[in-house]
C-alpha cells in the first residue's frame, strides 16, 4: 500500500508528490501525458517563451525550436527531481475506484490517501460550427507554432490576450470577440482598459459585449455587437473561452466525492467529502493558476506529514504577460467598495520613472488600495514593466497586512521600477491623512 497516490502531474501534483516523498512518504504519481501538466507543456511556459521571442520578421521555426527546448529542459529537470525523491511516476490515466483505491493500466493501486490534482482542459462552449476545420484551442495552437495571416480569438481572458499579443507582434491581423463588457474582466477595470488600448495600438481589433452566434466554413466567425451582425474570416479561429475541470471520467460509479458543476468540493484543508481523498488546483476551482495549485499541493503534503503548512495558499496574485505587463493581488477598490469596505487608493504613474524611460517602456501605473481605518494594504494593481515580478513584494505586504507607513520603510534603489511602489504608497498615505 502506498502512503499517497497523486492523480495528475502538473504543478500542484508534482509539488505535493515531492514534498510528501521528501518527508518520508511513499508516493505514486499518475500522469498519462508529460510531467509538468498544462502549464509547462501547453500553457504558461510555451506562451511566455513565445511572448519573449515573437516580433516583426521573427524566425518561426527557430522560435518553435527554442520554445520546445525551454519546455523539454524544464520537464527533464522536473522528472529528475521526482526520480531523486523516489516518487514512482506511472504513465497511465488513473480512475478512482474507492476511498483508498485507483485503477490504471489494468492494475489496482491502494493508498492511505489520494490527492486529486487532475487540472483542467479547454472549455468548448456550445457554439454551432466549433468543430469547423481551422478552429483550435490553445492546446492545438501551441503545438503548431507558425506564422498566421488572420486570426479571430473568441474570448478576451488571459489566454486570449496573451496569444493575441504573440501573433499580433509578428504581424498577424487579430480580432478578439469577448462576451463580457471588457477584456480580462477578473482584473481591475483600469487594467482592462489599459490593456485594450495597448492591443488596439498594436492593430488588434477588439469587440467586447459581443455574442458569437456561429462559425461558418472558411472558417468565419459570425457575431453580434451593439445590435449589428459581423462576419470575420480568418485562417485560424482560436476558441479561448476558459477552462473546465478535468474530472470527467476520473471516478468509477459510486466512487466520486461531492462535486459541483464538475469541480471537486473541498474544505479548508483541501479534504473532500471522502476523508481519505484530497483535491487541489484547477479541479477545485477558484483561480486556475499554476502557483495556486503548487501552493495547495505543498499544503496538503504538509498536512499528511502531520505538520502545519508553512507556505500560504492566499492571496493569489494574477499576472498577464502582455506589454506592458499586468499584475494584481488582493482587493480592487471597486471590490472593496462593493463589499462596504472603506478604502483609499494611492497611485503612481510611471511617466516620470527613470527606469521606464531608460528601457523605452510604455506608460503605466502602480495603484495601491488601503483600508481607510487600519491603513493596511488590501490590494495592488500594476500596469508596467516587470509588473509580474513587482507583484511579489505587494503580495507579501497584503499577506502581512502591512500599512502605508510600513511600505515606506524600505529604501528602494534608483533607478528601478520598484520606486513606483514607494511613490504609490506615499500617495496612499497622503490620502489616508486627508481622511
Amino acid at each position: 500500500m502506498w502512503d499517497l497516490i497523486v492523480i495528475g502531474g502538473g504543478p500542484g501534483g508534482c509539488a505535493a508528490a515531492l514534498r510528501a516523498a521528501k518527508g518520508g512518504l511513499s508516493v505514486a504519481l499518475f500522469e498519462p501525458r508529460e510531467v509538468g501538466g498544462t502549464c509547462l507543456n501547453r500553457g504558461c511556459v510555451p506562451t511566455k517563451a513565445l511572448l519573449h521571442g515573437a516580433g516583426p520578421g521573427c524566425d518561426w521555426p527557430a522560435l518553435a525550436e527554442e520554445t520546445a527546448r525551454v519546455v523539454s529542459t524544464l520537464r527533464a529537470g522536473q522528472e529528475k527531481q521526482l526520480q531523486a525523491a523516489r516518487v514512482q511516476v506511472i504513465p497511465h490515466r488513473a480512475v478512482v475506484t474507492g476511498p483508498h483505491t485507483a485503477e490504471a493500466g489494468g492494475e489496482t493501486y491502494e493508498a492511505r490517501n489520494i490527492l486529486l490534482a487532475a487540472g483542467s482542459v479547454p472549455a468548448r462552449p456550445p457554439i454551432p460550427g466549433l468543430d469547423t476545420p481551422g478552429v483550435v484551442t490553445s492546446d492545438e495552437l501551441l503545438s503548431d507554432i507558425r506564422p498566421r495571416n488572420r486570426m479571430v480569438i473568441i474570448g478576451g481572458g488571459v489566454i486570449g490576450v496573451e496569444l493575441a499579443a504573440v501573433w499580433a507582434t509578428a504581424g498577424c491581423q487579430i480580432t478578439i470577440v469577448e462576451a463580457l463588457d471588457r477584456l480580462v474582466a477578473n482584473l481591475d477595470r483600469e487594467l482592462s482598459q489599459g490593456l485594450a488600448m495597448e492591443l488596439k495600438k498594436s492593430g488588434v481589433e477588439v469587440f467586447t459585449g459581443a455574442s458569437v452566434s456561429r462559425i461558418e466554413p472558411g472558417p468565419a466567425v459570425v457575431f453580434t455587437h451593439k445590435g449589428t451582425e459581423h462576419t470575420v474570416s480568418a485562417d485560424t479561429v482560436l476558441a479561448a473561452t476558459g477552462r473546465r475541470p478535468a474530472t470527467e471520467g476520473l471516478f468509477a460509479d459510486g466512487a466520486a466525492p461531492e462535486l459541483e458543476r464538475g469541480f471537486v468540493k473541498v474544505d479548508g484543508s483541501f479534504r473532500t467529502s471522502i476523508p481519505s481523498i484530497y483535491a487541489i488546483g484547477d479541479a477545485i476551482g477558484g483561480a486556475m493558476l499554476a502557483h495556486k495549485a503548487e501552493a495547495e499541493g505543498i499544503a496538503v503534503a504538509d498536512l499528511l506529514l502531520g505538520r502545519a503548512p508553512v507556505r500560504g495558499t492566499a492571496p493569489i496574485p494574477s499576472c498577464v504577460y502582455t506589454s506592458p505587463e499586468l499584475a494584481q493581488v488582493g482587493l480592487t477598490a471597486d471590490q472593496a467598495k462593493a463589499g462596504g469596505v472603506p478604502v483609499v487608493t494611492g497611485k503612481c504613474v510611471l511617466g516620470g520613472n527613470a527606469r521606464t524611460l531608460i528601457e523605452g517602456g510604455k506608460r503605466g501605473f502602480v495603484k495601491l488600495v488601503f483600508h481607510r481605518e487600519t491603513r493596511a494594504l488590501l490590494g495592488a494593481c500594476l500596469c508596467c514593466c516587470r509588473a509580474t515580478d513587482l507583484i511579489s513584494e505587494l503580495t507579501l505586504a497584503v499577506s502581512l497586512g502591512l500599512t502605508a507607513e510600513q511600505l515606506l520603510r524600505p529604501v528602494r534603489p534608483h533607478p528601478t521600477f520598484a520606486e513606483a511602489i514607494s511613490q504609490a504608497a506615499e500617495a496612499g498615505l497622503e490620502a489616508l491623512e486627508r481622511g
